[in-house]
């Protein structure tokens, strides 16, 4: 099976979580759902430079990453995704989609009424609890 390592932001603005919804995709089981953002690793990258480099080319955002939030190891139809959580801090709320198609600004307590990918989930859950 095919394996990803993606990075993920949690990012807070004013204690309002960003949530950001996927484009239609060829798997249906992340398209169009909601997810932190993130992407892939590059070869040689640190998980840190791979979001701060994320976070630019898909929101056109500046974060402040604070720590690692959570590491979720997912097995989807097609691939196994590993996905490390960070929480972020951001000054804005001005962001520029390039790749998704909606964006929401909740508080912790409206993330569950959200259609979230299911890796998404657990980081989701820890939110909630903490």
């Amino acid at each position: 099976m095919k394996r990803i390592e993606v990075v993920a932001a949690v990012i807070i603005n004013d204690n309002k979580i960003l949530c950001v919804q996927r484009n239609v995709n060829k798997y249906d089981y992340i398209s169009k759902k909601y997810e932190f953002p993130g992407g892939k690793i590059e070869a040689g990258e640190s998980q840190e430079n791979a979001l701060l480099r994320e976070i630019n080319e898909e929101l056109n955002l500046p974060i402040d990453i604070k720590e690692k939030f959570l590491t979720v190891v997912h097995e989807y139809p097609d691939f196994e995704l590993t996905m490390h959580s960070f929480l972020c801090v951001c000054k804005t709320r001005n962001l520029n989609l390039t790749e998704h198609i909606d964006f929401k600004w909740l508080d912790k307590i409206e993330l569950p009424q959200l259609d979230w990918a299911a890796a998404d989930l657990p980081i989701v859950n820890k939110l909630i609890n903490c």
